[in-house]
């Protein structure tokens, strides 16, 4: 069993950079540096951005 999505799945299309830092609300270069780290699927980002996203949230919470 192969675990390759579609080349055609909508759900994994490659993000838009300047759409992906708005959605996540990161900077540009971040959200390029994400991209080029995880490929552009949405499913790989999403995931990052989320991981990052919580990563800082605790990292504020425990420095305060």
């Amino acid at each position: 069993m192969s675990l390759d999505r579609p080349v055609d799945d909508p759900e994994d299309q490659p993000y838009d950079t300047a759409y992906f830092a708005s959605k996540y609300g990161l900077p540009q270069r971040l959200a390029e540096t994400m991209i080029q780290a995880n490929g552009p699927g949405r499913r790989a980002c999403d995931a990052a951005a989320t991981t990052y996203l919580r990563y800082m949230a605790l990292r504020r919470r425990h420095e305060s």
